[in-house]
Order: structure tokens, then sequence, then C-alpha cells
């Protein structure tokens, strides 16, 4: 038998290609359901706060003035995590649900979603990046379970009208430097837009070749101290030569003609299964 059996298909959206399978195997969640009650209560506090008579702070807010706020709230929630703090934990997964209510709410106002629009749509995502748990198709391996996520996350982009054009592609602009730097270099060696001996100090700069991780990261703050008493922000230059370097390699790999291939892409620190 092979390692995939598909049985999904058509052109249909994603979203409306399995409502058996979620009355069959998902829990329809009834109003009288305390959880749904909390929610709503949810809901309606922040649409309070945004309405008539509501908090002048809230009200003045869009989607611009609060967009790093979810990147702070996750960053916090990251740090309870590591601290192994279930109170902590506890209150930043709900600052962070705050921030996916807010927007909605916003969005809302401008006519655009609504906060229900975000869930069935990622019920129906769920669902349909998992066969293998909700419909019929076999997986028996890492590599294969890969291989349809990769699938059916590009199928349902281009029934949204949306290319994937380079193996670049998918790493958030908005990623603090270093991290989007990490990224950026494992696909660009992996689909062979650069080379791993490419990785080279300029001139001015050492390190001896052994350096331990602890003598890197003091060259790493060493660095950006030195910056700054220049006047120059790490974070801002680092990104400024990422953006040189993306558009080099997105020049390279146009020239190569390579399509991109998106489970090759999957690796250490890096997970296919990302939405």
């Amino acid at each position: 038998m092979s390692e995939e059996k598909q049985n999904f298909g058509g052109e249909r959206s994603f979203e409306e290609q399995e409502p058996g399978v979620l009355e069959a195997k998902v829990r329809d969640a009834s109003s009288e359901d305390p959880l749904c009650g909390k929610v709503r209560q949810l809901l309606q506090v922040v649409a309070r706060l945004r309405g008539p008579g509501g908090c002048p702070w809230d009200q003045k807010q869009t989607h611009q003035t609060i967009r790093y706020h979810a990147v702070e709230e996750a960053y916090e929630l990251v740090e309870a995590v590591e601290a192994e703090d279930d109170p902590a934990l506890k209150e930043e997964l709900g600052d962070l649900l705050l921030q996916v209510v807010f927007h909605s709410q916003l969005a809302q106002e401008r006519g655009a979603f609504t906060f229900q629009d975000v869930v069935e749509r990622l019920v129906a995502k769920l669902i349909h990046r998992h066969p293998h748990v909700f419909g019929d198709v076999e997986i028996r391996t890492v590599e294969a379970l890969m291989k349809q996520w990769d699938r059916l996350k590009a199928e349902e982009k281009r029934q949204e009208g949306r290319k994937h054009e380079s193996v670049l592609d998918g790493i958030p602009k908005a990623l603090p430097a270093l991290m989007r730097a990490e990224r950026l270099w494992k696909r660009a060696v992996r689909s062979g837009l650069t080379r791993e001996e490419d990785a080279v100090l300029p001139e001015g700069f050492s390190l001896p070749k052994e350096a331990t991780a602890e003598q890197a990261a003091q060259a790493l703050w060493a660095l950006a101290r030195w910056c700054r008493d220049r006047g120059w922000s790490p974070e801002e230059l680092l990104q400024q030569r990422l953006r040189q370097l993306e558009t080099t390699w997105r020049e390279r790999e146009a020239q190569k003609g390579d399509k991109p291939c998106l489970s090759e892409e999957s690796g250490e620190g890096e997970s296919a299964e990302t939405v």
C-alpha cells in the first residue's frame, strides 16, 4: 500500500470540502455550553470597549496601532512556558486571545470578517490539513506527513489565488532580525542559493575557528554595543542586510528557474506544520 491514499479532490474551497467530517468528528458546541457563553461574553466586552460610552483608548485603536501588541504578548507567553509558570501561562494565553478578538472586532466594524469567520476558517483548515485523522488518508512515515501538509497548504493558496513563488516565501518580515537571518540562511543553503562556506566574517572581525557558543554570544553582545556606540540600531542594520541578501537570492533563484519545494525546506528549528 502506498504511503498516502488521497481521498480528497475537486476544486471546491477547502473550507467547503469536509462538512460531513466536521459534523462526525468534531463536537458541535451548542449555545448551552458554558465555554460558548464565556467566549460570547468576551466578544461583548470588547465590543462594549469599542462602542459608544466605551474606553477612549480602545476606541481610537486600529489594526496598525496595535499590530506589535500580538508580538509582545507572544514573547510573554514564551517566557511563561520557559518558566513553567502555569498561572502566568494562563494569563498570557488570555492576553494573546484578546489580540485575536480585538483585531476581529476591528475587522467586523469594517465589514471585513467576524470572529466567527476566523474560527470557522481555522477549523476547516485544521481538518483539511489532517486527512489522515479526519479522512481516509493513510500516512506511514513522517516524511509523507510533511509532504502531505505542504501539498495541502499549497493547494489552499492556489484556491485563494495566492502563489508560492520562492523557497524564501513564508518567512515573516516582522521576525526579529537574528531569527529571520537564521531562517533565510537555512533555506538559501538547502536550496543551493548560497553555500555554507560563504559564511565568513568580514575583514576586520575575527573569532577563533574553534570558538565556543559562549564566545559567540559575547561577540554578538559586543557587536551590538559597538553599533549602539555609533548611533546605529543593530536590529535595523541586520534587517537592511537581510533585505539585500533576500533580493540577491530571489534573483538567483529566478535565474535558475527552480520551482519551490517546501517539504525540503523544513528542518530543525523550522516546523513544516505551520498555518
